[in-house]
């Protein structure tokens, strides 16, 4: 095992006790199970950024965060994962909920990318921007609650993002 294999070992055992206390709690798994699911080839967030695109100002803006979403995917789920060879999290009993499992590595999580990415896109013009940061939170952890990503991955996919989307704001600036 190498060190970074062990040090993200050592980041996910902890992540992992605090997600096992939740797993079993209705409320929690209904929540991070749609949380998922709803995310899942970045649903959520075109349908976030298309719901307010009435006028031509906001289609403009929910094509940017559209195409920024789906640069995110081809560049994190073709050449970036397929660089890492890392198992998925085993789930120990089957699965309360329905869900989709994914066949690619498990690191970066794809889903905390695109959070990262939509929520920076979609918070950049409204005053009030906590709700993209508050549901791209629970997208984010809802792939370690539903055991398809280690904390780690999470991590990873989130720094990601953030970059993806700050370079993505440089190619494409906001107006």
């Amino acid at each position: 095992m190498t060190r970074l294999e062990t040090a993200a070992e050592a980041f996910d055992k902890p992540a992992e006790q605090l997600f096992e206390r939740l797993r079993g709690n209705l409320v929690a798994d209904r929540v991070f199970y749609t949380a998922s699911e709803l995310a899942n080839f970045s649903i959520l967030w075109h349908a976030l950024a298309w719901a307010g695109a009435s006028s031509a100002r906001g289609r403009r803006r929910a094509l940017r965060v559209s195409t920024a979403l789906i640069a995110e995917s081809a560049l994190v789920n073709g050449p970036i994962k397929s660089t890492f060879n890392r198992s998925r999290p085993l789930a120990e009993t089957d699965h309360p909920h329905r869900l989709r499992q994914p066949i690619t590595s498990s690191f970066p999580s794809g889903h905390a990318s695109a959070a990262m990415v939509a929520a920076t896109l979609l918070s950049e013009s409204r005053r009030r921007r906590w709700p993209y940061w508050a549901v791209a939170g629970v997208v984010s952890a809802s792939r370690m609650h539903v055991r398809t990503h280690h904390a780690s991955d999470v991590v990873a996919g989130a720094l990601l993002g953030a970059a993806i989307a700050r370079l993505f704001k440089k190619i494409w600036p906001h107006r």
